[in-house]
């Protein structure tokens, strides 16, 4: 079977990522943070694998994840926590509604200029 066949392993707990809908790598080519054109190029876990970006995804339909250590969203600033709680659920809610949003590739990543908290809208 060719390697593209076989699907992604991942490079976390070994097993095979079966769908778009649990991939870290597409999660993070729709919120912009990976370019199309450099993804082969990146290694692929699930989501929950990767609980740095995990923990910011707040969905009822989403298990929360912990993250223990620096990277820990506890460590960090209020506001700073909520901006990326909802850029990274944005994100994951897209990831999930693409199987069926008859989306080009090239359309999955989601263009959102976040408001930082306390700045001036004028």
């Amino acid at each position: 079977m060719a390697k593209c066949d076989e699907g992604y392993r991942c490079d976390v707990c070994g097993r095979d990522v079966e769908a778009i809908t649990e991939s870290d790598l597409y999660l993070r080519y729709v919120l912009g943070e990976i370019p199309l054109e450099v993804m082969h190029r990146h290694p692929e876990r699930h989501i929950r694998c990767n609980p740095g970006v995990a923990q910011y995804i707040v969905h009822r339909d989403f298990s929360p994840v912990n993250c223990d250590g620096d990277f820990a969203k506890a460590n960090f600033d209020l506001d700073y926590v909520r901006t990326e709680e909802s850029r990274v659920t944005a994100g994951w809610s897209r990831l999930q509604a693409i199987p069926t949003a008859g989306l080009s590739l090239a359309e999955y990543p989601l263009h959102i200029t976040p408001v930082l908290p306390n700045e001036e809208i004028g």
